[in-house]
Order: C-alpha cells, then structure tokens, then sequence
C-alpha cells in the first residue's frame, strides 16, 4: 500500500514559498514557448502553414496567453467548480498559488487571447491556435503533476497494486487518476497531435489540428473521469456525469464543429 506523503511546497524560504503547482505552470509556459518557437523555425523550412507565422508575432503573443491561462483557468474553476464558496469568500479569488485552476476554463480564456491577437495582427486564428495545440499537452502534463503531488483530484476508491493513500482522501487507498491524466491527456495526446500536425502534414490544413486537439483532449478526458473522484460539492450532474465529464462533451462537440466549418468554408470557395 502507497502513502502519498509528498511536500506540495518546492521551495520554503520562510516569508516566501515556491510551490510546485506554481513552478509547473511557469516550466509549462516556458517550455512551450521554446518548443512552438522550434515547430515555427521548422515550418518555415519545409515551407508548412506556419512558416507565415513570425517569430517575433508569437512571442508578443506569450503575454495575452499568459493572461488567458491564468484569468481564464481561475474564473472557470470558480465558475463551473465553486462559484458559491468563492462568492462567500472573495478574497479566495486570488490565491491561485494554492491551485484551483479548470482547463476548460484556462481554453476558453486561451481561445480569447488568440482572437484578439489574431485580429490585432490581422492573422488567421488557426494559424496560433494549431500551433499552441500542439504544445499544449506539455502544460497539461505538468499540470497534472503538480495535482498528483498537492495530493487532489485524486481518484476513486481501488485496491490495484498502485492504488494511494491520499491525506485529503480518507483512509482508503485510490487510483492515481492525476497520473492517468498526464499520461493520456498529456504524454499520450502530446503524441498523437504532434504525430499527425507534423509527421503526417495535417498543419497544411488550417484549422484541423485545433479540431483534432479538442476532439482527442476530450476523449481521453472523459474516459480519465471514470476513475477520478468528483468533487463532493457537486457530485454528479444528471446523476451521470461529472463536471469534468460534462465540459468535455462541449469541447468534443466544438472539435467537430470545426471541422464542420472548415469543411463547408471549403465548399464555398
């Protein structure tokens, strides 16, 4: 039997602490950045849809993600997860330090950023938007990391060999399911999507790697909330479906759209 027994705190200086859940959003910003910069150098080379991308474009871009991961991460969390705790202790809003962040909240918020800066430059938005897909996974991974090792989000009741005991979870030992998420939604989607935008050329097609992100991202999302515990306060919704769940079939449903779109756009013309 496994006891969770790690420290979320990276850093304790005393006065000021780093926590691992902070430096995980800072090394998956950074080490995104670097990347998308390389999957830009790298299509201007074999003269893919990105390389009408500048290098200097994305990086002014970095600051409104930036800005969209965080407000929008926050405000969905407090939003679908626990607007009524939040409304009643407001000051709670701003301690992002001690996590309480959504993914579907941090996209939309993504989503937003990308159409302003998109309209500010005057650039197609699925030219930023497949480009962030495919990187995105890293963020996603060490997001999830950093919820294995804060101890929450953890998953259902199990008696499999690797099953853990989590301080917040009662004496009962659990699946690891912030595990299973940075496997699939991160290490295994981080795969699939770079695999078919740059191996199999999908980037040539605007649009249809953001489709296959959110189709793939929702997918393997609901199939980790099979094992994951919902959140007490809200429990299922529908007597079904988690919230996790239920956010999942919009974005699924918005991948499809896009296809839809593009597909008819491409009629039209």
């Amino acid at each position: 039997m496994i006891v969770h027994n790690f420290n979320p705190i990276m850093i304790d200086l005393g006065i000021f602490q780093i926590k691992w859940y902070s430096m995980a959003y800072i090394l998956g910003i950074a080490v995104g950045w670097i990347y998308a910069n390389r999957i830009i150098k790298s299509s201007a080379i074999n003269n893919y849809n990105f390389h009408q991308i500048k290098k200097s474009d994305f990086d002014n871009l970095i600051i409104y993600l930036v800005l969209g991961i965080i407000i929008g991460g926050r405000l969905g969390y407090i939003l679908f997860y626990n607007l009524t705790y939040y409304f009643n202790n407001f000051l709670e809003i701003f301690k992002i330090w001690e996590g309480g962040m959504s993914f579907h909240g941090g996209l939309l918020g993504v989503i937003i950023s990308i159409l302003y800066f998109s309209k500010k430059t005057n650039t197609n938005f699925f030219k930023y938007a497949d480009i962030i897909c495919c990187v995105a996974p890293i963020g996603i991974f060490l997001g999830r990391i950093a919820n294995f090792i804060n101890g929450e989000l953890y998953g259902k009741i199990s008696n499999v060999p690797w099953a853990i005991i989590f301080p917040n979870g009662g004496n009962v030992s659990r699946h690891p399911s912030q595990l299973y998420e940075a496997m699939l939604e991160g290490i295994l989607l981080f795969i699939l999507v770079n695999f078919l935008a740059l191996k199999k050329n999908l980037i040539v097609k605007t649009g249809y790697v953001s489709s296959f992100f959110l189709i793939s991202y929702s997918i393997l999302r609901i199939l980790s909330e099979n094992f994951r515990e919902p959140d007490h306060h809200i429990g299922y919704l529908f007597n079904y479906f988690s919230m996790g769940t239920l956010l999942s079939i919009l974005t699924l449903a918005g991948g499809f759209l896009i296809i839809f779109f593009i597909k008819k756009n491409a009629q039209n013309n």
